[in-house]
C-alpha cells in the first residue's frame, strides 16, 4: 500500500489548523488579558500560566465550553492549592480591580474571584449583561460601590455571593427577579436599606445570609413563600417591629439568626413550636412571656434569647422538648423555677435575670 505524503504546503496549512482548534477565541484571549492587566499577585503563581494563544489549555482557573472553545469559566479562589508543573502553590493575596473588559466574555456563566483580601474598585455595571452567568462568587475583598442595580436581569444566576467586602447602598429591586437563586450571601459588608417586602419572589432559594449589615426597615413576612429555604441569617443590622409569626410556619428552615438587632413585640409561639435547630433572637428589645409552645418534636441545638426584655417564668413545656443543647436565657427579667432538667448547665445561661431560681442558681 503506498504511503501518504503531503506537501510542504499542505503540511503548514494542517498545522495552522491544529493551532488554531488549540487557540481559543481571539476576543476572549483578548479580554482575559486585560483583566489579568489589572490585577497583581503578591507573588508569582496562577498568572505564570496564562502564556500563549490557549487560554482554554492550561491557563490556571480557566474553563472553556468544549465545542464552542469560549471562556466559560472563571475560577480564582485563594486557599485551595493549585498544582502547577513545578510545585503546588497556595495563592494568598491579589490587588487591583476587576476589569469592565470581563464583560466582554459573553459565554462566561461562572465568575469565582474570591479570598483575594486586596481586590478593590466596583463590580462592573455591565456584569449584568452576560445573560449565562450562574455563579458570582466575590467573597473575602474589597470590593467598594453598590450591586449593579439591573441585577435581576441575570435570569439564570443561582448563587450570588459577595460577603466580607466594602460594598454599599442598597440590596437592588431586581434581585428579587432572580427567581431561580439558590444561593445568597451578602454578609459583612457596608449594605444600608430595607430588605425588599418581595423577597417571597425567591422561590428557589436555600440560604440567606445578610448579617453584619447596616439593613433597617422590617423583616418581610412573604419570605414565608420561600418554601426551601433552610438557613436565615439576618443577624447585626438594624431592623426593627416584630418578628413575623409565618416564619414559624416555614416547614424546612433550620436556622433562623436574628439576633443583635432593634426587633420588638413578643416571640411568636410557632418558632419555638417549629422545626427550627438553631434559633438566636438575642440582644434585640423582645418582650412579653415565653410561649409555653414546647413539644417532643422541639429539637434545638442552639436557643438563645439572652440580652431581651422578657419576664414571666421559663415554660415547663421546655422539659418535654426532645433536645436542646446549648441555652442562654440571661440578662432578661425571668422569674420563678429553673426547670429540674437544666439543673447542670452553666449558671451564665440563667445569670441576670429578676428572680429565677434553682439549679444551676440558688435555691428557690
Amino acid at each position: 500500500m503506498a504511503g501518504i505524503w503531503f506537501t510542504p504546503l499542505t503540511l503548514l496549512l494542517l498545522l495552522a489548523f491544529s493551532s488554531a482548534v488549540r487557540s481559543c477565541s481571539p476576543s476572549d484571549l483578548a479580554a482575559l488579558l486585560h483583566f489579568k492587566s489589572a490585577l497583581h499577585e503578591s507573588r508569582n503563581g496562577i498568572f505564570n500560566s496564562w502564556t500563549g494563544t490557549d487560554c482554554c489549555g492550561n491557563w490556571l482557573g480557566v474553563s472553556c465550553d468544549r465545542d464552542s472553545r469560549r471562556v466559560a469559566e472563571i475560577s480564582l479562589r485563594a486557599g485551595p492549592v493549585y498544582t502547577t508543573f513545578e510545585k503546588p502553590y497556595r495563592p494568598d493575596y491579589m490587588s487591583g480591580y476587576i476589569s469592565p473588559e470581563i464583560c466582554k466574555l459573553t459565554h462566561l456563566s461562572t465568575l469565582i474571584i474570591s479570598d483575594w483580601q486586596g481586590i478593590s474598585g466596583e463590580i462592573p455595571r455591565c456584569i449584568s449583561s452576560l445573560s449565562f452567568l450562574r455563579i458570582i462568587d466575590l467573597t473575602g475583598n474589597r470590593i467598594s460601590g453598590t450591586l449593579p442595580a439591573d441585577i435581576g436581569k441575570l435570569r439564570y444566576l443561582s448563587l450570588l455571593s459577595a460577603a466580607d467586602n466594602l460594598i454599599t447602598g442598597e440590596i437592588p429591586a431586581t434581585l428579587t427577579s432572580l427567581t431561580g437563586l439558590t444561593h445568597l450571601d451578602l454578609r459583612n459588608n457596608k449594605i444600608r436599606g430595607p430588605i425588599p417586602q418581595n423577597m417571597g419572589q425567591l422561590q428557589m432559594l436555600s440560604r440567606a445570609f445578610l448579617s453584619g449589615n447596616q439593613i433597617t426597615g422590617s423583616i418581610p413576612g412573604s419570605i414565608c413563600h420561600i418554601y426551601r429555604l433552610v438557613d436565615l441569617d439576618l443577624s447585626n443590622n438594624h431592623l426593627s417591629g416584630p418578628i413575623p409569626e409565618s416564619l414559624g410556619r416555614m416547614s424546612v428552615l433550620s436556622t433562623l439568626k436574628l439576633d443583635n438587632n432593634r426587633l420588638s413585640g413578643s416571640i411568636p409561639g410557632r418558632l419555638l413550636a417549629s422545626g427550627i435547630n438553631e434559633l438566636n433572637l438575642s440582644h434585640n428589645m423582645l418582650e412579653g412571656i415565653i410561649p409555653d409552645a414546647f413539644g417532643a418534636s422541639c429539637y434545638f441545638t442552639l436557643l438563645d434569647l439572652s440580652y431581651n426584655n422578657l419576664k414571666g417564668p421559663i415554660p415547663k413545656s421546655m422539659s418535654s422538648a426532645s433536645y436542646i443543647g446549648y441555652v442562654d436565657f440571661s440578662h432578661n427579667h425571668l422569674c420563678g423555677p429553673i426547670p429540674n432538667s437544666y439543673g447542670n448547665t452553666d449558671a451564665s445561661s440563667f445569670a441576670y435575670n429578676d428572680c429565677l431560681c434553682g439549679k444551676p442558681l440558688k435555691a428557690c
